[in-house]
């Protein structure tokens, strides 16, 4: 079975990007194990080469070591990453947990009001040795409304969620590729795109 942890870049508890995550918990496809990370607000400051790193980053590592793939969702605050998700990977980046391993990223912002976040994070877990799953990489577009009961609401979220985490599941078994890769998510709720650019889904392109 196929471990894949989840990160929210939002320390907020109520946080549209955290209920995101939630709902995929709630709709994971059989055969997946997802969980969630909520030790974001605890972790301490990164300390380069730290000999014996605090619990609460042992216990970060551990996750990460113990999942097939990694699916973040994240704010973006002046221009780039959250400062405690960039804190968070840094530890990553140091002790190597994410080596190898199919990463995506779920959108829920408009193109304009993201990218430069998107792009610092793809950056940041490159650094991290992770595979950049881009065609795995998905935008829907939400607004706090969309979130009742600590969830999503919106019914097109639980599908997308489902084809993001079933293409990871794929990537998982497959072995590293020497070039980008050339999968594709077949989505059921927008039409399929052919991703030989590489560039992440987006819906918004379709005009819908």
């Amino acid at each position: 079975m196929t471990r894949i942890l989840l990160i929210s870049g939002d320390t907020r508890e109520d946080s549209l990007h955290t209920a995101a995550l939630r709902t995929a918990v709630r709709h994971a496809p059989a055969g997946i194990a997802v969980s969630l990370y909520d030790g974001l607000r605890a972790l301490p400051a990164f300390v380069p080469g730290e000999p014996v790193p605090p619990a609460a980053v042992a216990l970060l590592r551990h996750r990460a070591g113990a999942a097939g793939a990694v699916l973040v969702s994240t704010p973006e605050y002046a221009g780039s990453l959250p400062g405690s998700l960039k804190n968070l990977l840094d530890w990553l980046v140091d002790s190597g947990e994410l080596g190898g391993k199919p990463a995506a990223w779920l959108s829920l912002s408009p193109p304009a009001q993201d990218q430069a976040a998107l792009a610092t994070l793809e950056t940041v877990l490159e650094h991290a040795r992770a595979r950049v799953l881009k065609p795995a990489c998905i935008r829907v577009p939400l607004g706090p409304r969309a979130v009742a009961g600590g969830v999503v609401t919106d019914p097109r979220l639980p599908t997308a969620l489902q084809d993001m985490l079933r293409a990871l599941d794929r990537a998982v078994a497959l072995p590293a590729p020497r070039r980008a890769p050339s999968w594709q998510v077949h989505s059921s709720v927008y039409p399929v795109v052919p991703r030989r650019d590489g560039a992440g889904f987006d819906p918004g392109r379709l005009g819908s």
